[in-house]
């Protein structure tokens, strides 16, 4: 298995501010990159993530160089930094800080992309590439699969999920070709889905305005994993949450790849700092360099918005 590499890495450690001793909270650990480096600068971090294999591939990382938090339970090696990883999407990230006494937290870094470890599982279903089931569950306790949407909404449902989750323009057609499939047999797999997609595109020529490279069953696929991990959602409901537990001076980071992620983030940034709870550190949204997107195709479509804590809320009394 390939490393994770870590998207916009240089640029995350410097905008995090990262200081020795200081706390920082990785809301999406992933392949344990982002951490490694804040634990190198000697911060210290608290890790959450939704899928129980990233936290047991970042914790093989980390604890190969990291002073383990909790010694009675980890070997302890005497590295600079401690880190915790907690099994939880990171819409409970007040509830997490607040039972883990991880305060005061000095920056925050959401990374909504995903590791190519997960994409590249085929039982994960979240490949158009590779066979698998319908599945598309990051956390494996969520209830809803992919296939469950597929087989179960309606033909205006379906084509208003791909249409605003995936900006599909041939959504309808897209969704009348599967409630029209689904009549004989219900959707299993992700190759089924792929093969049904990439034909009723074909048949009216969108698959040529397709970004070149671009499988015609991209969007549908992203739309699908989107709601069913409930990912925009949770985005919005963690954002102030973050900033509420930093402290003041503190920096918030996020790192999009979907126009839809990037359009929350930067209406949330934008709208606390008219409210003077947070200062606008990226005016325009950080990109990667051409270097970073030759080595790591996944940084072709990163965007990093960071903001920085500029008034307390206990102070204000205010509210979101």
């Amino acid at each position: 298995m390939k490393e994770h590499k870590s998207v916009l890495l240089k640029e995350v450690i410097d905008f995090l501010d990262v200081r020795p001793g200081k706390k920082y909270i990785d809301a999406t650990i992933g392949g344990g990159g982002h951490t490694e480096a804040i634990l190198k600068a000697g911060g210290e971090v608290l890790g959450f993530d939704q899928d129980p294999d990233s936290l047991k591939l970042a914790y093989k990382r980390l604890s190969l160089l990291q002073k383990q938090a909790c010694p009675d339970r980890y070997q302890t090696v005497p590295v600079p930094g401690v880190f915790k990883l907690v099994h939880s999407n990171f819409f409970r990230l007040r509830e997490v800080v607040s039972r883990e006494n991880f305060k005061p937290v000095h920056g925050a870094l959401f990374d909504l992309g995903f590791a190519s470890f997960q994409v590249d599982d085929p039982g994960r279903g979240l490949s158009f590439l590779k066979e698998g089931p319908l599945d598309m569950r990051l956390d494996p306790t969520l209830g809803v699969k992919a296939a469950d949407l597929i087989n179960g909404l309606s033909e205006k449902q379906i084509a208003q999920l791909f249409w605003e989750f995936g900006e599909e323009r041939a959504s309808r057609v897209i969704a009348q070709a599967i409630v029209k499939r689904r009549l004989e047999k219900h959707f299993e797999t992700t190759v089924e889905l792929a093969e049904l997609v990439g034909n009723a595109k074909l048949k009216t020529g969108n698959e040529r305005r397709e970004t070149k490279g671009i499988h015609p069953a991209t969007r549908v696929f992203m739309a699908l994993r989107i709601v069913v991990n409930s990912e925009f959602e949770n985005l919005r409901a963690a954002l102030p949450q973050a900033v509420e537990i930093l402290e003041e001076g503190g920096r918030l980071a996020v790192i999009s790849f979907h126009s839809g992620e990037d359009r929350i983030v930067k209406n949330f940034i934008r709208n606390q700092a008219q409210r003077g709870f947070l200062k606008i550190l990226t005016k325009k949204p950080v990109v990667a360099s051409d270097e970073e997107r030759g080595e790591n195709p996944r940084a072709r479509s990163a965007k990093l918005r960071v903001a920085e804590k500029i008034r307390s809320y206990d102070e204000t009394k205010d509210t979101y």
